[in-house]
């Protein structure tokens, strides 16, 4: 064997001829076989639920169809919206009920304390003032009888619920978890060390108005010590732990003994940055009580999630088994911690935590987590060079030719990864631009075509032509295909460095990749495989079958997660381009490694080729019917519809604008798709189109995410006034009074009306802002006008009292003697032109829409597939 005499070449090396073409079919099936028996499996992998009949020979058990049965009579009280009669008299008589069930089968060793707190304050929830008026918690003590230790574990869930929605998954599911978890430890009678406060809190749709009235108002705050929380972006699957600590790394020496183990670091930080549309109480208790815990959330089938379709039927009895069996784990061995003593002494920093297919735990510190990082990365650079001198020792290529060659094949890798990446994002903008976004919304297999197809083909196209072009080089078939794999380790390393110097966690995904690669590079070192071509792909495709299938559990868990979520992420972004960087991620961690894999077969050009086929197919498919994002009731297009009436008063009194309309918000991208059904309505309006002459576009948003999503949401003016149950809101100024000087003023108001209103506030004529009675965090970072207030109430319907306290400042047009007499003559009043607009928005969202005639008459002008939250609203602003 010979090539060019200037060149020695080692008898030893194994010159590989190409793999027959067809062989490439049954490499791909392994992998894809793997996948279906494995990860498919696994990812929705469920215990055995236990039935009321398996108590006897299971008595410290978790019983699945006792919960079960409990939802049941939980949902078929209804919507549990707060301020409706539903959950603020029968939910909450039904969990007394409930508890006294618990207390009569429980044990000597116990006690129950039952008390329901009536709260009222305020918080800043992002940009606006959350104001709540007697609203209500159900919390419930159990410790062991005279336990004086004050020391207690808190666990959370929440029982009301979205309008319209039975709220079975969000978060019924969970209550009764809880209820059942409290059965289970007051039956049995084991130590608790420390007592554990069950909350059952009434207002966390409003949003997350229950958690902050117990932590900053209730008598057992101060004494919870560490926190479960339990909430659902989902109906049924696995729970998952997608928060932990902060900074109490302990908690996870207890969560990784649980017997179903679903967690990940990625989804934490995925939440914390904001990737997820969704907030939880986690954050309440983490802000404003500094309680340290663990937060836990079913996150598949989000298509019902918020839906009238949040239903029993929709939730499986295995997921009730695998989220009680976790729990009640945790509430033993954390009720019997000794680190909830002083967790304090035990806050050591963060954590890096992840399950593997649910068959355990591996949890770490941070500073771990940099030490194996660089320890892994220093590893792999050096494996690298020790592989790269062995290239040139056995190839008879010098050094320097194998370091060119190398850097060669690292601006190809890097030109492959972003070709690959690249083409992915354009097939999302080519999707987005025909509008034909998100059909992968209920035929999620599209994805395989549309943007894993694609990245494969960018992958590889590239190292497949030079492969091909530099086929005479005296560096053999199998090393120039090491080459890239090295390449490709190169930039996973240096990935891994720049997150792990910007503290992302997440980098650990990094440091499996390439742990696993120096495994395969060793294993061929160390055997001289690395010589012999097969041998070497065999140790390759051995060594990342783990990765691969860890991996794709991950991007599968991912997408089941994220696809739903899109549909109610609002219309700004191209959700194309989510999916398409997702699966990019993840391929860089999955196929990076087996994608060279397909340059030792023949044809590759043709083989790799048909990846670009397969999206062009891909592509048609989905541009078609078969590429139709919706299904009714499984995964429908998501509408929140306010049939409102708005009145616009002028300074004088009189009235500027007076008329009707549907406020229409569409929550996915694919606003136009019936826009033919939205037209038949009326006139369609952008709502951005008002928004610069009128104080938030004059319009009842409902909260702050209905202001965010202004600029896509649309006002069409109908002539039927909407059937309000009572009487509109009623703002009266009591009274103004000056304050020190004729420059400041405070204004006296009460407002009554519906549950849930909206409270903004605009200053005119250069007046400023000093102070007011709601939550005074606007006023201290002095942020610009105008202000949005959301107030609801529970119980407590009486009048709310609030005072807004104003400065204005001179007029410039007044001449410079009209300023000296207003100067010497403070008793002047400068308050002769309005300083204040107040609008007012009132939303009646505890009705039924069947039985109000003409919302349903609009609504079921909708298409079939879509779900329209509606309720009826008005809005009327005054100049003070």
């Amino acid at each position: 064997m010979s090539f060019n005499s200037k060149y020695h070449i080692d008898v030893d090396f194994e010159v590989p001829k190409k793999l027959q073409w067809y062989y490439a079919p049954v490499f791909f099936a392994f992998w894809l076989c793997l996948y279906l028996s494995l990860v498919n499996t696994q990812i929705n992998s469920m215990p055995r639920p236990l039935m009321r009949s398996d108590e006897a020979t299971h008595p410290r058990s978790f019983i699945a169809q006792r919960a079960e049965d409990t939802l049941i009579e939980l949902t078929r009280l209804g919507p549990r919206v707060v301020g409706s009669a539903t959950n603020e008299v029968a939910t909450v008589e039904f969990l007394r009920a409930e508890v006294a069930k618990v207390e009569a089968e429980m044990g000597d060793l116990y006690e129950l304390e039952l008390d329901v707190q009536l709260a009222s304050g305020a918080y800043m929830h992002w940009e606006m003032v959350n104001m709540y008026q007697g609203i209500q918690n159900v919390i419930v003590k159990l410790s062991e009888r005279n336990s004086s230790n004050e020391n207690f574990l808190l666990m959370n869930s929440h029982y009301d619920s979205v309008p319209g929605s039975p709220g079975a998954g969000d978060d019924g599911s969970m209550v009764v978890t809880m209820l059942e978890v409290m059965r289970v430890l007051a039956k049995t009678g084991e130590p608790l060390a420390h007592p554990i406060v069950f909350l059952f809190n009434g207002a966390e749709e409003n949003p997350l108005q229950g958690s902050h009235a117990f932590i900053t108002q209730h008598k057992w705050a101060k004494n919870c010590k560490a926190l479960i929380n339990l909430d659902s972006a989902g109906s049924g699957g696995r729970e998952i732990l997608f928060q932990s600590g902060p900074n109490h790394p302990w908690l996870m020496n207890y969560y990784r003994n649980v017997p179903h183990p679903f967690a990940n670091t990625l989804g934490e930080e995925m939440f914390q940055a904001g990737y997820i549309p969704s907030d939880t109480d986690f954050r309440i208790f983490r802000d404003y009580g500094g309680v340290p815990g663990l937060d836990m959330a079913y996150i598949f089938n989000g298509y019902v999630y918020h839906t009238k379709y949040d239903r029993i039927n929709a939730f499986p009895r295995a997921s009730f088994q695998h989220t009680g069996d976790n729990v009640l784990s945790l509430a033993r061995a954390l009720a019997n911690a000794p680190e909830m003593d002083d967790t304090e002494a035990h806050a050591e920093g963060h954590n890096i935590f992840y399950d593997f297919l649910g068959w355990f735990m591996i949890f770490y510190t941070e500073t771990t987590s940099i030490i194996i990082n660089v320890v892994v990365g220093l590893l792999a650079l050096l494996a690298i060079g020790i592989s790269l001198y062995f290239m040139s020792v056995r190839s008879g290529c010098s050094w320097k030719g194998v370091l060119l060659r190398y850097g060669i094949t690292l601006g190809m890798q890097l030109a492959s990864l972003a070709l690959a990446v690249g083409l992915a994002l354009l097939v999302a903008v080519f999707m987005d631009g025909v509008n034909r976004s998100m059909s992968w919304f209920t035929s999620t297999w599209t994805i395989f075509g549309l943007y894993l197809a694609p990245i494969i083909f960018g992958m590889s196209i590239l190292p497949a032509l030079y492969l091909e072009r530099t086929k005479r080089d005296p560096l053999g078939l199998g090393f120039r295909i090491q080459l890239f794999m090295h390449a490709h380790c190169f930039w996973l390393i240096v990935i891994m460095v720049t997150m792990t110097a910007v503290s992302i966690r997440s980098a650990y995904l990094i440091m499996l990749c390439v742990l696993f690669d120096i495994v395969a590079l060793i294993v061929n070192l160390v055997t001289k495989w690395h010589r012999k071509a097969y041998l070497f792909a065999i140790a390759v495709t051995v060594c990342q079958i783990l990765p691969f299938v860890y991996f794709t559990y991950l991007c599968t868990a991912a997408l089941l997660t994220l696809m739903p979520m899109q549909g109610r992420s609002g219309s700004s972004s191209n959700p194309d381009m989510v999916v398409a960087a997702l699966v990019w991620l993840f391929s860089l961690m999955f196929a990076g490694f087996i994608v060279p894999l397909i340059m030792f077969f023949r044809k590759t050009r043709t083989i790799v080729l048909c990846f670009l086929g397969i999206t062009i197919l891909f592509i048609i498919i989905s541009v078609t019917n078969a590429g139709f994002p919706y299904k009714e009731k499984t995964s429908a297009q998501r509408y929140s519809l306010i049939h409102a009436h708005r009145r616009l008063h002028n300074a004088d009194g009189s009235t500027r604008l007076d008329e009707s309309g549907l406020y229409i918000y569409p929550q996915d991208r694919r606003i136009e798709i019936a826009r033919d059904e939205i037209n038949l309505l009326g006139e369609v309006q952008q709502v951005s189109e008002t928004c610069d002459e009128e104080m938030f576009c004059g319009l009842p948003l409902y909260n702050h995410r209905w202001n965010k999503a202004r600029k896509y949401s649309l006002w069409v003016p109908v002539s039927e006034l909407p059937e309000i149950p009572n009487e509109y809101p009623t703002l009266i100024l009591q009274d103004s009074s000056e304050l020190e000087s004729a420059t400041r003023r405070r204004f006296n108001f009460s407002l009554s009306g519906p549950d849930h209103m909206g409270i903004f506030v605009n200053l005119k004529n250069d007046a400023k802002l000093l102070d007011w009675s709601f939550n005074d965090t606007l006023v201290r970072e002095q942020a610009e006008p105008p202000y949005m207030v959301y107030f609801s109430y529970g119980l407590d319907n009486s009048t709310l009292e609030f005072t807004i306290d104003v400065e204005v400042g001179f007029n410039p047009q007044l001449s410079g003697m009209q300023i000296i007499v207003l100067f010497l003559q403070k008793t002047t009043s400068t308050f002769d032109t309005p300083t204040l607009e107040i609008g007012i928005g009132g939303h009646w969202v505890n009705q039924d829409i069947t039985a109000i005639p003409r919302l349903s008459k609009y609504i079921d002008r909708f298409p079939t597939y879509a779900y329209i939250q509606g309720w009826v609203g008005t809005y009327e602003t005054w100049y003070f």
